[in-house]
């Protein structure tokens, strides 16, 4: 499995700069246009006749201006964007710097968060690669990277991600078992896991311009149903395991004992005392409770 195997196609808009200015000149122009507007228009009044009308005309249309002027400006907050498309129609640009900006009055203004965001979804209840039932969530954490991509790539980025998200965890969990000695798994390769969950989350949201910083799988468990069962084998595999580590330990300290006292030459054994050390030492030794010794007041032949 691979991250291209499950992209989306991408937009051919791509983010670029708008043509922007800074907002606080146009302000005090707009506001000095509106004052001296209404200036004009309201000396005209008191003027009866055609004498008075150029006035009022020209007080008007600079009144005019100086609101017109005033629509462009707008507020960018920080870790803010504004996406400008002019008339509804084409895309403009998108303004990144924050504060008061003024851009063409023409153009809409769409506020497209750049903070980074988080989200979890929901536990969802998947098959693994072998078929079993298990029970998986995942966070993501992203940013929009591309602002153009994000308004007219989709319909809404912010629940393009969360399907998206929730498609690709059900994907990764059916495409390995839940637990494997013997290949990549849910649960004993968390790291390998949530690189891929990675990947494939990010081909997957790279045509809406979002970017993921971060994945994790937060809860991984087997479904209600089986989950006793999966129990009790884990926990009879953790005892064989235990009784195997045991056993070879056992058998490791009875021929190093054995050959200790052989080159010491503390005791001649034969071939039958050999055999029941032997077996007293692997007794005491891979028993599950304390031994309870027996003295033996004759010989091992009696």
């Amino acid at each position: 499995m691979t991250a291209t195997d499950v992209s989306a196609p991408t937009s051919s808009i791509t983010e670029r700069p708008a043509r922007d200015r800074n907002g606080w000149p146009m302000l005090v122009i707009s506001l000095a246009l509106i004052v001296i507007g209404a200036t004009a228009a309201g000396g005209s009044i008191p003027t009866f006749g055609t004498a008075g009308v150029p006035l009022l005309v020209v007080g008007l249309l600079l009144t005019t201006v100086g609101f017109v002027l005033a629509l462009g400006l707008t507020v960018v907050a920080p870790n803010e964007a504004r996406v400008l498309q002019l008339l509804g129609s084409s895309y403009s640009g998108t303004i990144r710097t924050d504060g008061l900006r003024w851009v063409n009055p023409l153009t809409i203004r769409r506020r497209v968060s750049t903070r980074i965001r988080n989200h979890e979804t929901g536990p969802a209840k998947v098959n693994d690669l072998d078929g079993n039932p298990i029970e998986i969530s995942a966070v993501v954490v992203w940013q929009v990277e591309d602002t153009a991509r994000a308004c007219f790539a989709v319909d809404d980025y912010v629940e393009f991600v969360a399907f998206q998200t929730e498609a690709a965890v059900r994907h990764i969990a059916g495409s390995f078992p839940y637990d494997s000695a013997d290949t990549l798994s849910l649960r004993e390769n968390a790291d390998e896991i949530t690189a891929k969950l990675s990947e494939e989350i990010q081909s997957r949201v790279a045509s809406a311009g979002v970017r993921v910083i971060e994945s994790r799988i937060n809860r991984l468990a087997y479904a209600p149903e089986i989950a006793q069962a999966m129990l009790r084998r884990q926990q009879a595999g953790a005892v064989v395991a235990a009784r195997q580590r045991i056993v070879e330990g056992a058998v490791s300290m009875v021929e190093l004992a054995l050959a200790r006292l052989e080159e010491d030459d503390v005791v001649d054994l034969d071939e039958e005392r050999k055999a029941a050390m032997v077996s007293n030492l692997l007794v005491v030794l891979c028993a599950d409770r304390d031994a309870q010794p027996v003295v033996n007041t004759g010989t091992l032949y009696q």
